[in-house]
C-alpha cells in the first residue's frame, strides 16, 4: 500500500504540473539550486555517513567514487539545476499545419506524466532526476539504493522545501525510503499511476526491472565502450584520448572498457599508451601480450565486461571492418569511437557501428547529457524507440494531436 499510495499522490501532482507555467517551474529550480548551495555542509555530512558505511562494507574504489559528493560535485549540481532552469521549456511546443479540409492540426509536446527513477549509488541523480522531471512537467518517484540513503534523504528534502515554498505540490518529487527489493517490484507494476520507469545501475538491477515491469521501461543494460585506434591516427591524440576515456572516471558507464588497435601501429602505439595508463590493469590478446610483456591475458569474458574499474581489455585488429565486427559482437550499443585522420575510414566506422553515441577523435567520456547541453541526464538509452543516447528534458516529453476546427465533420 505504501508504494501504491505514493504512486497515486504522484499522479495527482502530475495533473497539477501540467497546468504550471514555465516561469513557476524555473522559479522552483532556481530555489532548489540556491538551497543546495546554502546546505552544502548538511549534504556533505549526510554523504559522509553513506561513504563511511560503504568503505566499511568493502565497496570498490570505483563504487565509492560514484557515491562521493565533494564540494566540487555539489557545485556542479548547483550549476546543472541553474542550466536546466535557463533552458527553453519543452512543454507546449507546437508543430501546426492546416489540412485541405480547412481544420488546423497541431502536434503539441506534453509531459509524460509520472516517472519512476530507480538507481544505485550516485546521489547526484536525485537532483538531476528531480530537476529534469520538474522542468518537463513530470512528477517523479525516486528509489535510490540503500548505499546512498542519507544523501538522498537530504537532497530530496531540499527539493521538497523549494516546491512547498513556491506553492507546488511536494508530492511532485518523492523518495522511497524503504530499501527492500520488493519495493522495486511493486513500483514497476503501478500501471495507471506510473507512466515510465528509468533504471540506472548494474545490469542485474536493470534486467530485474525489465522482467518485473508492467510499465514501459527505458534503459541501457551496461556500457561496454570501445575505442578503435586506426593506422591513420594521430599518435599523441590517440594516447591522450585513451587516457582520458579510461582513467578520468573509470566507474562511469561511458568509460572505456576495450581498446582496439590496428596492427600497423600497434608496435609503436601500445608501449606509449601503456605509459599513460599508470595503475590500469591491462588484459590483452596474444599479439598484445607479445608487445606488452607482463600484462594479463584477455579471455572471452573480458570483451563482454563492463569493469567500471581500472581494468582495460586490449585487442589488435587487422582492419576497421574487423573493429566494427568486434564491437557488433561484444558491444552494448552505448558509446563507441574511432581515432583516425582518414575521412573514408572514419565514415566507414560511423556508418558501421550501431551505437547510441559514436565519437570521432574524441573521448567516450563526452557521452553525457551535461556535456551535450541537456543540463543533465536522467539516463542513457540504448533502445531505439522514443529516446536514444543521453536523455534530457525533451526526452521526458511526448506529444498529442490537437484538431482545431469550425464545425468540421468527416464525410
Amino acid at each position: 500500500m505504501y508504494i501504491q499510495e505514493m504512486a497515486k499522490k504522484a499522479k495527482e501532482a502530475a495533473c497539477r504540473l501540467r497546468l504550471i507555467h514555465a516561469a513557476l517551474k524555473n522559479s522552483v529550480l532556481n530555489r532548489i539550486a540556491a538551497l543546495i548551495d546554502t546546505e552544502r555542509d548538511a549534504i556533505i555530512k549526510s554523504n559522509k555517513v553513506d561513504y563511511d558505511r560503504g568503505e566499511k562494507a568493502g565497496m570498490s574504489r570505483a563504487f565509492l567514487d560514484r557515491l562521493l559528493l565533494t564540494d566540487k560535485r555539489i557545485e556542479e549540481m548547483v550549476q546543472s539545476v541553474k542550466e536546466i532552469a535557463a533552458m527553453e521549456d519543452p512543454v507546449g511546443g507546437i508543430e501546426g499545419v492546416r489540412r485541405p479540409q480547412g481544420f488546423v492540426l497541431e502536434k503539441v509536446r506534453v509531459p509524460i506524466g509520472v516517472v519512476a527513477m530507480i538507481y544505485e549509488s550516485r546521489p547526484n541523480v536525485t537532483v538531476d532526476a528531480a530537476a529534469l522531471c520538474l522542468k518537463s512537467g513530470n512528477a517523479v518517484i525516486l528509489r535510490g539504493g540503500s548505499d546512498a540513503l542519507e544523501s538522498n534523504r537530504v537532497l530530496t528534502s531540499i527539493v521538497q522545501t523549494a516546491l512547498k515554498a513556491e506553492g507546488v505540490p511536494e508530492t511532485a518529487v518523492q523518495l522511497i525510503e524503504r530499501v527492500e527489493h520488493e519495493g522495486v517490484n511493486l513500483l514497476v507494476k503501478q500501471s495507471g499511476y506510473v507512466d515510465l520507469v528509468i533504471p540506472r545501475g548494474g545490469e542485474k538491477l536493470i534486467k530485474t526491472v525489465v522482467q518485473e515491469a508492467t510499465v514501459p521501461v527505458i534503459k541501457h543494460y551496461k556500457g561496454v565502450c570501445h575505442l578503435y585506434i586506426d593506422r591513420d591516427a594521430d599518435m599523441q591524440m590517440a594516447v591522450d584520448v585513451v587516457q582520458n576515456a579510461k582513467v578520468q572516471r573509470p566507474g562511469t558507464c561511458n568509460a572505456l572498457e576495450t581498446l582496439l588497435v590496428h596492427r600497423d601501429i600497434a608496435e609503436e602505439f601500445l608501449p606509449e599508451v601503456r605509459k599513460k595508463l599508470d595503475g590500469v590493469e591491462l588484459r590483452g590478446c596474444a599479439q598484445t601480450k607479445k608487445l606488452l610483456p607482463g600484462i594479463g591475458e584477455a579471455v572471452e569474458d573480458d570483451y563482454y565486461a563492463e569493469y567500471l574499474d581500472m581494468i582495460l581489455a586490449v585487442k589488435i585488429v587487422n582492419t576497421v571492418e574487423e573493429a566494427v565486427d568486434h564491437i557488433e559482437r561484444y558491444g552494448s550499443s552505448h558509446t563507441d569511437g574511432i581515432v583516425s585522420q582518414n575521412v573514408n575510414t572514419v565514415e566507414r566506422f560511423v556508418q558501421g557501428v550501431d551505437s547510441a553515441v559514436v565519437t570521432v577523435n574524441a573521448s567516450t567520456r563526452l557521452s553525457d547529457g551535461g556535456v551535450f547541453g541537456l543540463g543533465a541526464e536522467i539516463g542513457i538509452s540504448t533502445d531505439k524507440l522514443h529516446a536514444r543516447g543521453p536523455m534530457g528534458i525533451r526526452e521526458l516529453t511526448t506529444y498529442r494531436w490537437v484538431v482545431r476546427g469550425n464545425g468540421h465533420i468527416r464525410t
